[in-house]
């Protein structure tokens, strides 16, 4: 067997295997952290165990939130909706720009000119 084919055998193996689990724990304190620090979730892999964990866990956190909403009675109170758990190959949400001061003064100031 050549070297490239035991490298390729080894990448296609799932990530809670021994021989995964056993290159985790050989990785030093530093590899570690800067795996870390460089690491990018999203282009793991997961197995379906992990995948359907993921969505059993965003479902029952949209349960959890629409079980609040309905029993809140002031739309203040509410909670913030839940995110959805990070997967591999999926892109994190981006946040939504927020409208600073100056901006929404240029706005209204606009509108106001129009409607006048």
């Amino acid at each position: 067997m050549s070297w490239r084919r035991l490298r390729v055998l080894i990448q296609q193996l799932p990530p809670e295997s021994a021989t995964w689990t056993a290159l985790r724990n050989a990785m030093s304190d530093e590899e570690l952290a800067e795996q870390a620090d460089k690491g990018e979730p999203e282009k793991g892999r997961w197995s379906q165990t992990e995948q359907l964990l993921a969505a059993s866990l965003d479902a029952i956190r949209r349960v959890e939130y629409v079980l609040i909403c309905a029993n809140t009675e002031k739309k203040t109170q509410r909670p913030e909706a839940p995110k959805p758990t990070p997967r591999p190959g999926a892109k994190p949400l981006r946040p939504k720009p927020q409208l600073s001061a100056s901006a929404a003064d240029f706005l209204f100031n606009l509108t106001r000119d129009r409607v006048a």
